[in-house]
Order: structure tokens, then C-alpha cells, then sequence
């Protein structure tokens, strides 16, 4: 094991050498601090011992650099009797132990002893709390996996029980993305809101298929059926996206209008939530340049013809904009329907699960 031994006494720094090669320690010497800290940076020593009292750095300079800089380095501080004080406060920084002069041989081997001892265990609880850390971060993804597990059943569960829903929720998913980057909006937001937009109809699980596939008009007694599936989607994600309260916002707001008289909730204006505002214009234009089983699908130039006028009755004038913005050629709309692509947890979320 290599030792470093700083003092600006030649004789002591000799002494302390011949008693350290004879425990079978190879030294280096140094004296000074500033002379210390290029042995330190030329090839680290696991074991320090240091005057206080030296020219151009003293002990205490020295034993902060140590600290902050090669924190698994034992430091010993050796000082005069009447300035045990000082020692005491090196103890409070992060020195191991000191030695006072005069100092004893054998009181020299058994304080380096024990300084061993201390770095021992303290570099043996760091490695097991890095190891706890490994295993708390290797639990924490697998929850996140087993989330998502529990998210992609319901997709699929949906996509086997209506196929329009799975290419009508993924390419809400990329018109909403694509909006929310027109408004540079934050990583971490777009991820919530691809989350939320491709999981938003999955309250449809809960809907009567004979309503679902109805060729005909609705009635009003089967528009409300259908309308419930944002109250179905957000009571079946509640237990799962605890963590992921704007994903959860889409699903059950994406009805909502500006006007106040939109579904489920009759909220109005901001009361809506940004990301359910957002979506709720990606998911009317699929709907209305989809096929469905009661109607035609609209022309590309039509449809966005009624989300300008939709502005400030149904939608939000600033996403409206986004999405023209976005979608300025719109002889590439619709876009097709895409694979369905693995869910991605927002990263706040990840870390709040992680905590």
C-alpha cells in the first residue's frame, strides 16, 4: 500500500518513512502541501499523513483539497500537543485520526492502523450503497416496465375489439406530438402528451360494440353511452398514471370544448387542461378525415376549414394555429397509420417512481 508522508521537517518525514516501510508501505514524501498535491495528482495514495504547520499550504488547506478531490484518500493530521484544537476540527472535516508530537512509534503504527480500519469500512459502506442504489434503480424500472405492461394491455385489448380506434389513437398521437413541437414545447411535456393522446380512447373498452359499429344516426340516449368512455378511460388509468396527471387530463378531457359545453365535465375556457385542449384538436381532425361507420371521411382542406372556425368555440386559437403551422402541406394529410411504437413514460414521472 502506498503512503504519503507531508512535513516541511526533513528528520520527521524520515522518521515516519523507515517506520512505514518497515509495516510494508511504499512512501512518498512531500514538503509542503502544494508539493503533496502533485504527488497526489501524479499517482494517488490511499494513505496521507500531514503536518499542520507547513510553508505555502498548511495541513488543514491541504486536508480540504484531499477531501474534495480524492475523498477515499485516509488522512492522518500530526500535530504539536497545544494544538490538539486544530486536530479536533481536522477530525471534524474528514481526517481519520492525528497524532500529537512528541509522538510514539507504536502509537503511530496503531493510529495508522486504525485509520485503515475506518477507510476500510467506509469505502465498503459506500460500495454497498452503490450496490443498494443499483438494485433500488434496477426495481424501480422494472415497476415502470410492469406499468407499461399494464397500459399495453389495455391498447391491445381496444385495438382487438375496434380496429378504427388503434390507427385513429396513433395518429392522434403523432398529430399531437407534432403540434406540441410546433409550440416548442419542454421534452418531458411532449412525452406526456404522446402518452395521454395514444391512450386517450381506451375508455372505449367499456362501450357497447352494437353502439360502437352503429351505422346509423346516434341517439341522444347512445351518444351519451359513447361519451362516457373519457370517465370509463380515466377511472381504468386512474390507479395506474397516479404519476402522470396530464396524461390522465387527456383521456378524460379531450371532449371538453372552450365553450363550456363540452363533455364530460362542462369545463370551460383554461379550466380545460393545456394538454387535453391540445389533443382534442389532433383528435377531431383524424375524426373527421377518417372513415366511420356512419359517415364519409371530409377532405384534408375541409376539415381544417372547421377547426378555423372552430377557434375559441370548440378549440384553442393558439393549438389551432400550431397544427396549421405544423401541417402547412396538407396534401401529406392523413398521415398513415403507423406500428404501434412502445409507450414512453414522461421522465418526472420515472423519477417520481423511482423516489
Amino acid at each position: 500500500m502506498r503512503c504519503l508522508v507531508v512535513d516541511d521537517e526533513p528528520r520527521l518525514r524520515r522518521v515516519l518513512v523507515r517506520l512505514l516501510a518497515g509495516e510494508g508501505f511504499t512512501c512518498a514524501e512531500a514538503g509542503s502541501g502544494v508539493e503533496a498535491l502533485r504527488e497526489l495528482e501524479k499517482e494517488p495514495a490511499p494513505l496521507v499523513i500531514s503536518d499542520l504547520r507547513m510553508p505555502e499550504m498548511d495541513g488543514v488547506t491541504l486536508l480540504r483539497e484531499i477531501i474534495m478531490r480524492w475523498p477515499e484518500t485516509a488522512v492522518i493530521v500530526v500535530t504539536a500537543v497545544a494544538e490538539v484544537e486544530s486536530a479536533v476540527a481536522c477530525l471534524q472535516m474528514g481526517a481519520l485520526d492525528y497524532v500529537a508530537k512528541p509522538f510514539h512509534l507504536d502509537e503511530v503504527r496503531a493510529r495508522v492502523s486504525q485509520a485503515l480500519d475506518k477507510r476500510r469500512l467506509i469505502t465498503e459502506n459506500r460500495s454497498y450503497q452503490q450496490s443498494l442504489e443499483d438494485r433500488v434503480e434496477a426495481q424501480a424500472r422494472r415497476i415502470e416496465e410492469l406499468f407499461l405492461e399494464g397500459v399495453h394491455a389495455l391498447v391491445y385489448a381496444l385495438e382487438a375489439k375496434d380496429a378504427y380506434t388503434r390507427g385513429h389513437s396513433m395518429r392522434v398521437a403523432n398529430y399531437s406530438v407534432e403540434i406540441a413541437r410546433a409550440l416548442a414545447l419542454d421534452s418531458d411535456l411532449i412525452d406526456t402528451i404522446a402518452l395521454g393522446s395514444e391512450l386517450h380512447d381506451v375508455g372505449k373498452i367499456g362501450v357497447s360494440e352494437s353502439v360502437l359499429h352503429k351505422a346509423g344516426k346516434l341517439t341522444d340516449a347512445e351518444y351519451r353511452h359513447i361519451m362516457e368512455h373519457t370517465v370509463i378511460g380515466a377511472r381504468i388509468l386512474g390507479p395506474l398514471m397516479r404519476d402522470a396527471p396530464g396524461a390522465l387530463a387527456i383521456v378524460r378531457s379531450h371532449h371538453e370544448r372552450l365553450d363550456g359545453s363540452g363533455s364530460p365535465d362542462g369545463l370551460k375556457g383554461k379550466q380545460i387542461p393545456f394538454e387535453a385542449r391540445l389533443v382534442s384538436v389532433a383528435d377531431a381532425f383524424d375524426a373527421m378525415t377518417s372513415v366511420r361507420p356512419y359517415r364519409p371521411s371530409l377532405a384534408v382542406n375541409h376539415a381544417m376549414r372547421e377547426l378555423e372556425e372552430g377557434k375559441g368555440i370548440q378549440f384553442d386559437p393558439d393549438i389551432v394555429n400550431a397544427f396549421l403551422r405544423a401541417f402547412q402541406e396538407g396534401a401529406s394529410l392523413p398521415i398513415p397509420t403507423p406500428q404501434l411504437q412502445p409507450l414512453r413514460l414522461p421522465m418526472r414521472v420515472m423519477e417520481a417512481r423511482r423516489a
